[in-house]
């Protein structure tokens, strides 16, 4: 087996159990924790970057502080997209969060021809119109728009066109991003331990514990997935990144025991379809061009 498959996989795997690790910390504010997972995803970043003797970006970045903007754009989007996402496990919003992440890659065909002047297949089409039917559905069963799952999506497709756009790589940008939002993070870290708040005041050791790990929690499976993605091409690692939001969504409805009526349930199926009518296109397109090329 090409070992980026079980890179990726190892990747999308990670990610949707992350669910049970914001459960374990639920006693905290959703955004003490994204101010945590902030500090100790540069303490762990800055300490692989270290290892690894991969510091010349740095001086790249003095020389041409410009490029340091669309990260700051990326890394507000990247604040606002965990805090959505902890908010939501924390309130028992599992489902709805994995439904943003069903959501993800069909947001990134609207993103990828809106500015990047990609043409979507008439297949990929297809699938985004009945994806939007199954929000629709959703819409109207619950009386309003599933705001979470939109955001989440909306945030995070945004976040990947920056990024993709990006000059750094993915540990180096990581790593960029939770710089610059490092310094509100121990501000407000430090705020909350001054006035006998938080957790490293009024959390017990566990507590703490389960917040340091938030550091390494964020970065391995960054360096896992762009291990992963060197290696597989974009069609494999398209399909394997369902993985992360079916396990999210198995972990909503069976460990925390969410809510999956009939009814919720149709809009999910609806968006289910979807992701098989892009995948069968995006695999068979694929087929199609190696066979021109071979």
């Amino acid at each position: 087996m090409n070992p980026g498959v079980l890179y990726a996989a190892l990747a999308y795997t990670s990610w949707g159990l992350l669910p049970v690790f914001f459960k374990q910390v639920s006693n905290v504010n959703a955004f003490e924790v994204v101010a945590h997972r902030m500090v100790w995803a540069l303490v762990f970043l800055a300490c692989v970057l270290l290892a690894l003797k991969r510091g010349a970006w740095l001086r790249e970045l003095v020389r041409q502080p410009r490029v340091m903007l669309p990260f700051g754009v990326s890394a507000l989007l990247l604040s606002v997209n965990w805090s959505v996402y902890v908010w939501a496990v924390q309130n028992a919003h599992v489902l709805d969060a994995s439904l943003g992440y069903f959501i993800l890659p069909l947001v990134n065909v609207a993103i990828g021809f809106a500015f990047l002047n990609e043409r979507p297949r008439p297949g990929q089409w297809l699938a985004v119109a009945v994806a939007a039917a199954g929000v629709i559905w959703l819409t109207v069963q619950a009386g309003r728009l599933p705001w979470i799952a939109l955001l989440l999506a909306a945030t995070f497709g945004v976040y990947g066109l920056l990024r993709k756009l990006a000059t750094l790589g993915a540990l180096e940008g990581l790593a960029l991003e939770t710089l610059l939002l490092s310094p509100l993070a121990v501000a407000m870290l430090s705020w909350w331990a001054w006035h006998g708040r938080g957790a490293l005041v009024q959390g017990d050791p566990a507590t703490i514990g389960w917040l340091l790990l938030a550091g390494p929690l964020t970065a391995i499976p960054l360096l896992l997935f762009a291990a992963g993605a060197r290696r597989i091409p974009m069609a494999t690692l398209g399909i394997l990144q369902y993985i992360s939001p079916s396990l999210q969504m198995l972990v909503g409805v069976w460990l925390y025991g969410e809510a999956f009526e009939p009814a919720r349930a149709i809009g999910f199926y609806l968006i289910w379809m979807a992701l098989v009518m892009y995948s069968v296109d995006s695999w068979w397109s694929g087929r199609r061009l190696a066979s021109t090329q071979g």
